[in-house]
């Protein structure tokens, strides 16, 4: 189109639209980059357009003032010319797909949609949250204290982590003082920022097998060599020889409650993990995230607390025990890194939803979270108990059920026939979002084909119609 015809085009003047300067400065830019008014053609003078559109003269000049502040005309004592737009390309008939780093399309290859569904692992009762007592400790938090909504301290509320140290200590057997603690964005930046203090591109970490898929993307995100490491029935299952052959600079592990298969590591593996990580120059990452949920026997105490100063990283969250969207988690850091991770965690961290961390000091002090844990620990037992039953009753394909005495799920192994994607896939259909257990292993084994099935999220009433529905989709899948 001819300049001149395109300039011509009057301005809209419906209620709705934008402003009149708006709008031309739009079609200005957008004619300038689209080619239609090339490189060194005069634009029309200011009161001639203004004329042409009908609009004051003081509208064309702010326009032709802020084309040229930007870059697109410069304004010659003969008028103003559009200026060369170097960076212009022709657009493609087609534009190519964007190209994601390698990592991160293996970072996002394993992750689906997050949309509500039953039956998924890890998804706490959402409903029975104690929403009236949380909100009072938000106005504890929020009354007349601006100081907070500035940056705050890069670990994290003063407050919180003393609130942590002392439960950890009496909850857990942490041995630790608040200054160890880190407060992060739930404990995947934990992971990663593990990951960032401890690693260079191309260390050796090992992950268990199968196992938590947050933490392989934390170590595939540092461009770690990872080394899956496999699980037996008492968790992870190193050998001299793996140390030998593979020494990692990172160790991942879940040792109160092996996820996804409920192991607990016993102590004389967690002693031999200990003096091998100190042999060797690794650092243990001791994830302990739904460990508050024991349904049988006494609590089974962290890793952490074992004597002597460990090379061990503890990391903990509250997205299971209070709620995902807090986004809250904490890294517990040995004494011996304690100094060195000053400066970079400065730099890494800006101390932020300081109100947040407030209130879930208050929350913690007040004893409303011991309050709201002992209530969820006697719900999920309860809910783990039905789901056994369902299970029974319900689930008619051959089937053994893997840990379950913590946490919020219950893994069962199936036969080779009954593949665990496919049905895990056509299960989506039907609102269930059990996932497969072939999906946690990087080099999955004949072993590793199962369903996990969440059991914090969903009534026990519907069990037994999922769990049906759930059998019917297991054996159309070994027929196909």
């Amino acid at each position: 189109m001819h300049p001149q015809t395109f300039l011509e085009l009057p301005l809209s003047r419906a209620a709705d639209a934008a402003p009149l300067q708006r709008q031309l400065h739009a079609r200005l830019k957008t004619a300038i980059l689209g080619g239609e008014l090339p490189a060194g053609s005069s634009l029309p003078g200011s009161r001639a357009l203004a004329a042409t559109l009908g609009i004051a003269r003081n509208t064309v000049s702010a326009v032709y003032d802020q084309l040229a502040v930007e870059g697109y005309v410069l304004a010659r004592r003969q008028g103003t010319q559009v200026a060369a737009q170097s960076h212009r390309e022709e657009r493609p008939a087609q534009s190519a797909a964007p190209v994601l780093a390698r990592r991160v399309a293996q970072l996002t290859a394993a992750l689906a949609m997050h949309r509500p569904a039953a039956l998924r692992p890890g998804e706490p009762a959402l409903p029975q949250f104690p929403l009236a007592a949380w909100r009072r400790a938000l106005d504890v938090a929020y009354q007349g204290n601006t100081a907070a909504l500035g940056y705050g301290d890069p670990a994290g509320e003063p407050a919180l982590r003393a609130a942590i140290a002392r439960y950890l200590a009496v909850a857990r057997g942490v041995r630790c003082s608040a200054e160890q603690i880190v407060i992060t964005e739930g404990a995947q930046e934990a992971l990663t920022l593990c990951v960032r203090l401890l690693t260079n591109p191309g260390d050796i970490a090992w992950v268990e097998d199968p196992g938590y898929r947050g933490a392989k993307a934390a170590m595939q995100a540092g461009d770690l060599r990872i080394v899956p490491m496999r699980v037996d029935g008492h968790g992870l299952a190193a050998t001299p020889e793996d140390w030998h052959q593979h020494p990692p600079r990172l160790v991942y592990t879940t040792p109160a409650h092996q996820y996804p298969l409920g192991a607990v590591l016993p102590a004389p593996r967690r002693l031999q993990l200990i003096a091998a990580a100190r042999a060797h120059g690794a650092w243990l990452i001791e994830d302990d995230y739904d460990s508050e949920f024991r349904h049988a026997g006494e609590p089974v105490a962290a890793m952490q607390g074992l004597p002597g100063d460990g090379p061990v990283l503890y990391v903990g969250t509250f997205s299971k025990t209070m709620f995902p969207a807090l986004r809250l988690g904490f890294l517990v850091l040995p004494p011996a890194l304690l100094a060195a991770a000053q400066a970079p965690l400065a730099a890494m961290l800006r101390g932020g939803h300081r109100h947040e961390q407030l209130a879930m000091a208050h929350f913690i002090d007040s004893g409303q979270y011991a309050r709201h844990l002992g209530r969820m620990r006697r719900l999920y037992r309860a809910r783990q108990q039905s789901l056994r039953a369902a299970l029974v009753h319900h689930f008619d394909v051959p089937h053994t059920v893997a840990g379950g005495h913590c946490g919020m799920h219950l893994t069962v192994r199936l036969p080779p026939a009954f593949p665990d994607r496919v049905i895990a896939a056509a299960a989506q259909a039907y609102g269930m979002a059990v996932s497969p257990l072939s999906g946690f292993s990087l080099a999955p084994k004949d072993e590793d084909n199962g369903l996990v099935i969440g059991y914090g999220n969903t009534a026990p009433e519907l069990y037994g119609s999922l769990l049906g529905r759930l059998a019917m989709l297991a054996r159309q899948a070994s027929l196909s």
